[in-house]
């Protein structure tokens, strides 16, 4: 069933659970991801950087894949197909009019006033296309793309006003986490975590997921995190996975034996993601 982000998320802030994002790189990931979940029967979102349509063939052909395989696959769970960090007004509206159902769009580099307009502009067609819309407050390094690697907390005061002017289905306040692999410990601010779940109706968005200790991912979830973007996990696992099938057999050269031997590394970590996720279940 292909859904927004809506529904699920607000049920996950309800009922204190998170809802995994896991980015999707190319057809063989999108099934097993889909399949995991079916298995699981769990709502899942599958997140689509620019980067990754664009290796993929672009955002029809991202669609295309997902409802072909939903449908061969017979996949009853909820699913969204959301474009993760859309850089422009201009990338987001082409994810919309392909067929995505929901959409972040990135404007946290700019001043808040130039956020807020840019953002708005997203929210006001997305809406009327029945797509939700999450959007980022303060700034989250890392390396993801063309994210910087510098980091820049959210105030509470900032996430009421780009909420209360632009309507967001979500948001994703940088309280710091990172994207990619962490270099050091976490340093989370849990107390502004608390504090915007408490105030905004809306679902919290923590990115930078991997490398996050379990204890803290718990934490944040019982501080009103109700949508966790996974990215980097997979992709570790799975290189690992094929690197080590590529050492033991040297002659072979079959793409779809060599991708498919990270398959049972990623389902299989796909499902300690959401145990850990659903901890604080209510």
């Amino acid at each position: 069933m292909l859904v927004n982000t809506k529904e699920m998320l607000l049920d996950a802030k309800r009922n204190h659970y998170a809802v995994p994002h896991f980015n999707i790189n190319n057809l063989e990931w999108t099934k097993y991801i889909l399949e995991k979940s079916e298995e699981l029967k769990i709502p899942v979102i599958l997140g689509v950087s620019e980067g990754a349509a664009k290796y993929i063939g672009g955002y029809h052909t991202v669609v295309s894949i997902v409802t072909g395989l939903m449908k061969d696959l017979g996949i009853t769970v909820p699913v969204a197909i959301h474009l993760d960090h859309g850089s422009s007004i201009d990338s987001c509206l082409k994810a919309i009019d392909a067929g995505f159902t929901s959409v972040m769009i990135d404007a946290s580099k700019y001043p808040l006033d130039e956020n807020i307009n840019i953002t708005k502009k997203v929210v006001d067609y997305a809406h009327q296309k029945g797509v939700s819309v999450e959007a980022e407050v303060g700034h989250i390094g890392g390396t993801e793309d063309n994210i910087t690697g510098t980091s820049l907390n959210a105030t509470l005061g900032d996430c009421i006003t780009l909420y209360k002017s632009t309507g967001i289905d979500s948001i994703a306040p940088a309280l710091g986490s990172v994207h990619g692999f962490y270099q050091g410990e976490p340093n989370l601010d849990f107390v502004m975590m608390r504090r915007i779940n408490e105030t905004l109706p809306i679902p919290l968005v923590l990115h930078g997921g991997t490398g996050i200790p379990n204890y803290d991912i718990e934490k944040a979830i019982e501080c009103g995190i109700a949508k966790i973007n996974i990215n980097t996990d997979l992709q570790a696992v799975w290189s690992k996975a094929v690197r080590n099938f590529l050492l033991k057999d040297e002659k072979v050269y079959d793409p779809r034996k060599v991708i498919g031997s990270g398959e049972d590394s990623i389902k299989q970590r796909i499902e300690e993601i959401v145990v850990l996720f659903q901890t604080k279940r209510g």
